[in-house]
């Protein structure tokens, strides 16, 4: 992959996927200076959603011209009042200079559809999985926010396969060793097994470099 720079770019992104922006910075593959987040699990309450992304956007803007949103276009935001408001129409009222990374949700950043068909099919048998990343076990209070026992029930279990971590920072293994507990209390709640499952940062990485790429041209 050829070198890309952030620099001259602000990146607002959903505060569930801050594991992996945060790696990546440090690691040195984003060299921005400006990475602004919401508050995860924010696709429950799109009207905060909404009046957060603009905000940080606003934000963002006063740092440079060039907005780079982190956040997924089909899944993300649903707006049951409004069905035809979509993500992308959110951010084109916002003004020229921003583009949104192109990808359906925060897992679709990390694993392609195709990618998630061939790990249930290793680890699930091709059974149905509810899909993870990193940031839905750190931020499980706010993913989950409002949910109780019985809307759980109604939602995990028919993902026969168990719950999927898409885990590319490593963060599974610290939690697991350091917090068995929570984790097997999470597990409990879903009713479905979570299983962690090493992949890398590398179809993140190219969604990211894609848009810094459209910015120059």
């Amino acid at each position: 992959m050829q070198t890309i720079s952030f620099e001259d770019i602000a990146i607002v992104a959903c505060g569930t996927l801050s594991l992996e922006l945060n790696h990546l910075k440090k690691e040195g593959f984003l060299d921005t200076r400006h990475l602004f987040f919401t508050s995860p699990g924010l696709h429950q309450d799109i009207r905060e959603l909404e009046r957060q992304l603009i905000a940080r956007i606003h934000k963002a803007r006063e740092k440079t011209g060039k907005v780079l949103v982190v956040y997924g276009g089909k899944f993300c935001y649903v707006n049951a009042d409004e069905p035809t408001r979509t993500m992308q129409q959110i951010l084109e009222e916002q003004g020229p200079g921003i583009l949104r990374v192109q990808a359906t949700h925060c897992m679709d950043m990390i694993a392609s559809e195709d990618q998630r068909e061939k790990i249930a099919s290793a680890i699930a048998g091709g059974e149905p999985v509810w899909w993870m990343t990193p940031g839905w076990i750190k931020y499980q209070a706010q993913v989950f926010k409002g949910w109780d026992q019985g809307l759980a029930n109604e939602n995990f279990p028919r993902h026969t396969g168990g719950a999927i971590v898409l885990d590319a920072v490593g963060f599974m293994d610290e939690y697991m060793a350091e917090h068995p507990e929570e984790l097997l209390e999470y597990s409990d709640w879903m009713g479905i097994p979570i299983i962690p499952y090493p992949v890398t940062l590398d179809r993140f990485k190219a969604l990211l470099a894609a848009q810094a790429v459209n910015f120059e041209n």
